[in-house]
C-alpha cells in the first residue's frame, strides 16, 4: 500500500477542520472541526504503522488513545456549550468573548457613578 494516499488525505481532512476552526463563529460547528482534526492524525497514525509494519502496532494503540480522549473532550465540550448557552442564550463564539470579568468600571459610566463606586 502507498503512503500517499492516506497521507494527502489525512492533509485535506486536516486543513478542512483547519479552516473549521479558524472560519467558524458557532461553538458546536468549532466543536466538530477540532473533532476532524483528531481523525485525520488518526488516519496518519494508523497509515504509518502499517506502512512500517510495526510488530507492537503503536500507531494502533495510539489511535485508541486518541479516540478515548476526543470523545472525553467532546462530552466536556458540550456540556460546557450547553451551560453556557442556558445562561448566556447564544453559541457564537464572538458573543462569547466579551464575557470576561475586568476589574476596572466600565467607562461608559458616568462620574457620580465611579463615585460612588469608589466609595
Amino acid at each position: 500500500m502507498h503512503l500517499v494516499y492516506p497521507a494527502v488525505l489525512s492533509a485535506l481532512l486536516f486543513c478542512t477542520g483547519l479552516y473549521g476552526v479558524l472560519a467558524r463563529r458557532n461553538v458546536i460547528l468549532v466543536l466538530m472541526a477540532v473533532e476532524l482534526m483528531l481523525n485525520a492524525v488518526n488516519l496518519n497514525l494508523v497509515a504509518f504503522d502499517v506502512w512500517l509494519r510495526d510488530k507492537l502496532h503503536s500507531g494502533q494503540a495510539l489511535t485508541l488513545f486518541t479516540i478515548a480522549i476526543a470523545a472525553a473532550e467532546i462530552g466536556i465540550g458540550m456540556a460546557i456549550v450547553l451551560a453556557v448557552y442556558r445562561n448566556r442564550s447564544t453559541s457564537a463564539i464572538d458573543a462569547l468573548r466579551d464575557t470576561a470579568e475586568s476589574s476596572e468600571p466600565a467607562e461608559s459610566a458616568s462620574p457620580d457613578e465611579k463615585a460612588e463606586a469608589a466609595a
